[in-house]
Protein backbone atom coordinates (compact mmCIF):
# COMPACT_ATOMS: atom_id res chain seq x y z
CA UNK A 1 0.00 0.00 0.00
CA UNK A 2 1.58 3.50 -1.15
CA UNK A 3 -1.64 5.51 1.06
CA UNK A 4 -3.98 5.14 4.47
CA UNK A 5 -6.60 7.12 4.65
CA UNK A 6 -7.96 7.66 7.58
CA UNK A 7 -11.77 9.18 8.41
CA UNK A 8 -11.38 10.97 12.06
CA UNK A 9 -14.41 12.61 14.14
CA UNK A 10 -12.00 13.70 16.63
CA UNK A 11 -13.64 11.35 19.37
CA UNK A 12 -11.06 8.75 21.34
CA UNK A 13 -12.32 5.78 19.70
CA UNK A 14 -12.17 7.21 15.69
CA UNK A 15 -8.36 8.00 17.17
CA UNK A 16 -7.96 4.19 16.69
CA UNK A 17 -8.49 3.83 13.15
CA UNK A 18 -5.28 6.42 13.22
CA UNK A 19 -3.52 4.50 15.55
CA UNK A 20 -4.04 1.31 13.71
CA UNK A 21 -2.73 3.66 10.37
CA UNK A 22 0.52 4.56 12.37
CA UNK A 23 1.29 1.12 13.08
CA UNK A 24 0.50 -0.33 9.61
CA UNK A 25 2.94 3.05 7.99
CA UNK A 26 5.77 2.06 9.92
CA UNK A 27 6.02 -1.59 8.21
CA UNK A 28 5.02 -0.30 4.78
CA UNK A 29 5.91 2.94 4.37
CA UNK A 30 3.04 4.28 3.31
CA UNK A 31 1.62 7.87 4.00
CA UNK A 32 -1.41 8.83 5.36
CA UNK A 33 -3.64 11.20 4.69
CA UNK A 34 -6.68 12.41 7.78
CA UNK A 35 -10.22 12.93 6.98
CA UNK A 36 -12.95 14.72 8.41
CA UNK A 37 -16.26 15.59 6.75
CA UNK A 38 -18.86 17.84 7.61
CA UNK A 39 -22.26 19.21 6.47
CA UNK A 40 -22.31 20.68 3.16
CA UNK A 41 -22.94 24.58 2.63
CA UNK A 42 -26.33 25.21 1.74
CA UNK A 43 -25.76 29.22 2.72
CA UNK A 44 -28.03 28.77 5.53
CA UNK A 45 -25.76 27.24 7.65
CA UNK A 46 -22.85 29.30 6.48
CA UNK A 47 -21.43 30.25 9.85
CA UNK A 48 -22.24 26.99 11.44
CA UNK A 49 -19.54 25.13 9.06
CA UNK A 50 -17.10 27.73 9.25
CA UNK A 51 -16.88 27.53 12.97
CA UNK A 52 -17.10 23.31 12.53
CA UNK A 53 -13.94 23.93 9.78
CA UNK A 54 -11.77 25.98 12.22
CA UNK A 55 -12.63 23.73 15.12
CA UNK A 56 -11.40 20.58 12.64
CA UNK A 57 -8.70 22.56 11.79
CA UNK A 58 -7.12 23.01 15.53
CA UNK A 59 -8.01 19.24 16.53
CA UNK A 60 -5.82 18.21 13.10
CA UNK A 61 -2.98 20.58 14.12
CA UNK A 62 -3.01 19.37 17.75
CA UNK A 63 -2.82 15.42 16.32
CA UNK A 64 0.12 16.41 14.59
CA UNK A 65 1.86 17.87 16.93
CA UNK A 66 1.27 15.41 19.56
CA UNK A 67 2.43 12.29 16.66
CA UNK A 68 5.44 14.00 16.11
CA UNK A 69 6.59 15.04 20.11
CA UNK A 70 5.56 11.40 20.55
CA UNK A 71 8.07 10.37 17.69
CA UNK A 72 5.12 8.15 15.52
CA UNK A 73 5.66 9.82 12.50
CA UNK A 74 7.93 8.22 9.69
CA UNK A 75 5.98 9.06 7.09
CA UNK A 76 4.41 11.87 4.92
CA UNK A 77 0.56 12.66 7.22
CA UNK A 78 -1.66 15.33 6.06
CA UNK A 79 -5.20 16.37 6.45
CA UNK A 80 -7.97 17.53 4.62
CA UNK A 81 -11.62 18.54 5.26
CA UNK A 82 -14.57 17.74 3.23
CA UNK A 83 -18.26 19.01 2.68
CA UNK A 84 -20.63 16.88 1.76
CA UNK A 85 -21.68 13.09 2.47
CA UNK A 86 -19.43 11.31 4.53
CA UNK A 87 -19.08 7.99 2.86
CA UNK A 88 -19.07 9.92 -0.94
CA UNK A 89 -16.84 11.65 0.23
CA UNK A 90 -14.40 9.35 2.09
CA UNK A 91 -14.91 7.36 -1.12
CA UNK A 92 -13.97 10.01 -3.88
CA UNK A 93 -10.94 10.87 -1.89
CA UNK A 94 -10.08 7.27 -1.73
CA UNK A 95 -10.06 6.61 -5.77
CA UNK A 96 -7.53 9.58 -6.40
CA UNK A 97 -4.20 7.38 -4.72
CA UNK A 98 -3.41 3.99 -6.71
CA UNK A 99 -2.92 1.67 -4.25
CA UNK A 100 -4.59 2.62 -1.46
CA UNK A 101 -6.26 1.69 2.29
CA UNK A 102 -8.31 3.34 4.41
CA UNK A 103 -8.71 2.49 7.81
CA UNK A 104 -11.75 3.65 9.78
CA UNK A 105 -13.17 3.28 13.69
CA UNK A 106 -16.22 1.23 13.63
CA UNK A 107 -17.79 4.02 16.63
CA UNK A 108 -17.28 7.60 17.88
CA UNK A 109 -19.00 10.67 17.92
CA UNK A 110 -17.81 13.98 17.77
CA UNK A 111 -18.65 17.42 20.10
CA UNK A 112 -20.75 18.59 16.44
CA UNK A 113 -22.07 15.45 14.71
CA UNK A 114 -22.17 11.50 14.45
CA UNK A 115 -19.51 10.01 12.38
CA UNK A 116 -19.65 6.59 12.47
CA UNK A 117 -22.89 5.66 14.80
CA UNK A 118 -25.65 5.12 12.84
CA UNK A 119 -24.57 3.19 9.66
CA UNK A 120 -21.93 5.38 8.23
CA UNK A 121 -18.77 2.78 8.73
CA UNK A 122 -21.14 0.24 6.60
CA UNK A 123 -21.74 2.52 4.10
CA UNK A 124 -18.09 3.65 3.46
CA UNK A 125 -17.29 -0.40 3.99
CA UNK A 126 -19.62 -0.97 1.28
CA UNK A 127 -19.54 1.85 -1.40
CA UNK A 128 -15.09 1.42 -0.99
CA UNK A 129 -13.70 0.54 -4.67
CA UNK A 130 -10.59 -0.14 -2.41
CA UNK A 131 -9.37 -2.50 0.42
CA UNK A 132 -11.26 -1.01 4.15
CA UNK A 133 -10.00 -2.01 7.52
CA UNK A 134 -12.18 -1.24 10.47
CA UNK A 135 -11.16 -0.93 14.13
CA UNK A 136 -13.58 -1.59 16.73
CA UNK A 137 -13.38 -0.17 20.61
CA UNK A 138 -10.21 -2.50 20.81
CA UNK A 139 -6.59 -1.98 21.37
CA UNK A 140 -4.68 -1.80 18.21
CA UNK A 141 -2.25 -4.03 17.64
CA UNK A 142 1.76 -3.64 18.13
CA UNK A 143 1.87 -5.94 15.36
CA UNK A 144 -0.31 -7.79 13.00
CA UNK A 145 1.54 -11.54 13.84
CA UNK A 146 -1.34 -13.79 13.09
CA UNK A 147 -3.98 -13.20 10.30
CA UNK A 148 -7.25 -15.45 9.97
CA UNK A 149 -8.26 -15.72 6.40
CA UNK A 150 -11.74 -17.46 5.99
CA UNK A 151 -12.72 -19.56 3.08
CA UNK A 152 -16.35 -19.65 2.47
CA UNK A 153 -17.83 -21.76 -0.57
CA UNK A 154 -17.95 -18.41 -2.81
CA UNK A 155 -16.28 -18.33 -6.01
CA UNK A 156 -14.72 -14.67 -4.89
CA UNK A 157 -13.53 -16.19 -1.74
CA UNK A 158 -10.19 -16.47 -2.68
CA UNK A 159 -9.52 -12.77 -4.14
CA UNK A 160 -8.47 -11.59 -0.99
CA UNK A 161 -5.46 -13.73 -0.96
CA UNK A 162 -2.89 -12.37 -2.80
CA UNK A 163 -3.69 -8.50 -0.65
CA UNK A 164 -2.99 -10.65 2.42
CA UNK A 165 -0.23 -12.39 1.14
CA UNK A 166 1.32 -9.09 0.72
CA UNK A 167 0.91 -7.47 4.00
CA UNK A 168 1.98 -10.86 6.05
CA UNK A 169 5.13 -10.36 4.05
CA UNK A 170 5.45 -6.28 5.40
CA UNK A 171 4.60 -7.62 9.08
CA UNK A 172 6.09 -11.40 8.92
CA UNK A 173 2.89 -12.67 9.52
CA UNK A 174 1.21 -16.28 10.16
CA UNK A 175 -1.35 -16.97 7.79
CA UNK A 176 -4.80 -19.32 9.74
CA UNK A 177 -6.65 -20.37 7.04
CA UNK A 178 -10.03 -21.45 7.96
CA UNK A 179 -12.23 -23.12 5.58
CA UNK A 180 -16.44 -22.21 6.96
CA UNK A 181 -19.76 -23.92 6.09
CA UNK A 182 -23.10 -24.21 7.75
CA UNK A 183 -23.33 -27.66 5.50
CA UNK A 184 -22.72 -31.40 6.17
CA UNK A 185 -23.14 -31.69 2.46
CA UNK A 186 -19.77 -33.99 1.23
CA UNK A 187 -19.61 -31.99 -1.87
CA UNK A 188 -19.18 -28.24 0.01
CA UNK A 189 -16.62 -30.10 2.19
CA UNK A 190 -14.69 -31.26 -0.70
CA UNK A 191 -14.81 -27.74 -2.64
CA UNK A 192 -13.49 -26.00 0.72
CA UNK A 193 -10.82 -28.59 0.73
CA UNK A 194 -9.99 -28.33 -2.74
CA UNK A 195 -10.12 -24.47 -1.97
CA UNK A 196 -7.62 -24.66 1.16
CA UNK A 197 -5.19 -26.80 -1.08
CA UNK A 198 -5.06 -24.33 -3.54
CA UNK A 199 -4.17 -21.20 -0.80
CA UNK A 200 -1.91 -23.03 0.58
CA UNK A 201 0.14 -24.08 -2.35
CA UNK A 202 -0.11 -20.13 -3.59
CA UNK A 203 1.12 -19.44 0.20
CA UNK A 204 3.81 -21.83 -0.22
CA UNK A 205 4.86 -20.17 -3.47
CA UNK A 206 5.55 -16.93 -1.44
CA UNK A 207 6.69 -18.54 1.43
CA UNK A 208 4.51 -17.61 4.03
CA UNK A 209 3.76 -19.95 7.41
CA UNK A 210 0.45 -20.92 7.69
CA UNK A 211 -2.07 -23.65 9.32
CA UNK A 212 -5.51 -25.00 7.91
CA UNK A 213 -8.27 -25.71 10.07
CA UNK A 214 -12.02 -26.81 8.39
CA UNK A 215 -14.99 -25.95 10.73
CA UNK A 216 -18.62 -25.96 10.70
CA UNK A 217 -21.33 -24.75 12.57
CA UNK A 218 -24.72 -22.60 12.81
CA UNK A 219 -23.27 -19.14 12.26
CA UNK A 220 -19.67 -18.13 10.18
CA UNK A 221 -19.28 -15.21 11.68
CA UNK A 222 -18.98 -16.92 15.19
CA UNK A 223 -17.18 -19.66 14.05
CA UNK A 224 -14.57 -17.44 12.59
CA UNK A 225 -14.45 -15.06 15.61
CA UNK A 226 -14.21 -17.54 18.43
CA UNK A 227 -11.76 -19.61 16.20
CA UNK A 228 -9.81 -15.95 15.86
CA UNK A 229 -9.93 -15.40 19.81
CA UNK A 230 -8.15 -18.85 20.28
CA UNK A 231 -5.34 -17.95 18.52
CA UNK A 232 -4.93 -14.61 19.29
CA UNK A 233 -5.27 -13.22 15.73
CA UNK A 234 -4.72 -9.58 14.82
CA UNK A 235 -6.33 -9.00 12.04
CA UNK A 236 -9.40 -10.87 10.04
CA UNK A 237 -9.17 -10.80 6.36
CA UNK A 238 -12.52 -11.02 4.52
CA UNK A 239 -14.44 -9.74 0.87
CA UNK A 240 -17.38 -7.28 1.58
CA UNK A 241 -19.97 -9.70 -0.31
CA UNK A 242 -21.21 -6.61 -1.84
CA UNK A 243 -25.57 -6.86 -2.81
CA UNK A 244 -27.03 -4.36 -4.88
CA UNK A 245 -30.44 -3.32 -3.79
CA UNK A 246 -32.74 -0.44 -4.88
CA UNK A 247 -29.60 0.68 -6.79
CA UNK A 248 -27.52 0.96 -3.44
CA UNK A 249 -24.56 -0.96 -2.55
CA UNK A 250 -25.22 -3.18 0.95
CA UNK A 251 -22.37 -5.34 2.77
CA UNK A 252 -23.66 -8.92 2.57
CA UNK A 253 -24.64 -10.76 5.56
CA UNK A 254 -21.17 -12.25 6.69
CA UNK A 255 -19.48 -9.14 6.39
CA UNK A 256 -22.00 -6.92 8.02
CA UNK A 257 -22.03 -9.13 10.91
CA UNK A 258 -18.05 -9.73 10.80
CA UNK A 259 -17.36 -5.90 11.67
CA UNK A 260 -20.16 -5.24 14.13
CA UNK A 261 -18.86 -8.04 16.55
CA UNK A 262 -15.01 -8.36 15.82
CA UNK A 263 -13.13 -6.83 18.66
CA UNK A 264 -10.37 -7.73 16.53
CA UNK A 265 -9.66 -5.61 13.41
CA UNK A 266 -11.01 -6.66 9.84
CA UNK A 267 -9.57 -6.04 6.75
CA UNK A 268 -12.30 -6.43 3.80
CA UNK A 269 -12.35 -6.47 0.01
CA UNK A 270 -14.58 -5.46 -2.78
CA UNK A 271 -14.54 -8.39 -4.90
CA UNK A 272 -15.40 -6.27 -8.03
CA UNK A 273 -11.98 -4.52 -7.51
CA UNK A 274 -10.02 -7.47 -6.30
CA UNK A 275 -10.20 -9.27 -9.64
CA UNK A 276 -8.19 -6.72 -11.59
CA UNK A 277 -5.84 -7.69 -8.61
CA UNK A 278 -5.92 -10.93 -8.68
CA UNK A 279 -5.43 -11.31 -12.57
CA UNK A 280 -2.28 -13.08 -12.18
CA UNK A 281 -2.81 -15.80 -9.69
CA UNK A 282 -6.31 -16.73 -12.01
CA UNK A 283 -4.01 -16.90 -15.30
CA UNK A 284 -1.53 -19.08 -13.57
CA UNK A 285 -4.24 -21.78 -12.75
CA UNK A 286 -3.71 -21.68 -9.27
CA UNK A 287 -6.92 -20.70 -8.76
CA UNK A 288 -9.01 -22.66 -10.71
CA UNK A 289 -12.53 -23.48 -9.63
Amino acid sequence: MKTIIVPLDFSDESLNGLNMALMLAKKTQANIQLIHVIGKNTGDNAEQLETENQLAKTKFEDILKTCREQGNINCALNYTIKEGQIFKEIGDLADKYDDVLTVLSTHGVSGFEELFIGGNAYKITSHSRNPVITVRRSKVPANIDNIVLPLDITFQTREKVPYTVELAKAFNSNIHLLTIRLSNLKSIEKKLHQYAVQVASYLEAHKITYTVEHLHGNNLTDITLDYSRSINADLISIMTEQEKSASNLLLGNFAHQMINKAVIPVLSFPNYHLRITAEDVWTLGAFNA
